[in-house]
């Protein structure tokens, strides 16, 4: 008798073997003069230096766009950007913004029809109370 092997191509499963973030790049844009980038002007100066150096994996760009509302943009590998204005925020809850679009895969949402979601088939099957030693009908 044969040994056969199952014949299966892997699949990828991200954070399985390694973590790759999904987001390569983030674009801030500002206005130096506007009331609304106030909170944008202190971010660049306070609180981005930190967080570039703690995640080198992605490039960050500031560029000035005068008389307009600030934007963050997340640049993705699936190659898609999600951009968030965030006119009038504090730099702490700019932060915020930037650590959502950091741990964001970059997909469109999608409304979730069942909780869980599995690549593997399940190993009980499906459960029926007329299996097993359970009721007596």
């Amino acid at each position: 008798m044969g040994v056969k092997a199952v014949h299966r191509i892997t699949t990828g499963r991200n954070g399985l073997g390694a973590f790759i973030l999904q987001c390569k790049k983030m674009d801030f844009h500002y206005c130096d003069w506007a009331g609304s980038s106030k909170g944008m002007n202190g971010f660049i100066k306070s609180i981005l230096p930190k967080f570039a150096a703690a995640h080198p994996q992605i490039e960050f760009t500031v560029s000035p766009r005068p008389s307009k509302h600030p934007v963050i943009t997340g640049h993705y590998i699936n190659g898609r950007d999600k951009a968030i204005c965030v006119r009038n925020l504090e730099p702490l809850q700019i932060l915020k913004k930037v650590e959502l679009l950091r741990d964001a895969s970059g997909e469109k949402l999608k409304k979730v029809t069942k909780p869980v979601q599995s690549i593997n088939e399940s190993v009980r099957g499906i459960w029926s109370p007329y299996h097993g030693n359970g009721m007596r009908v």
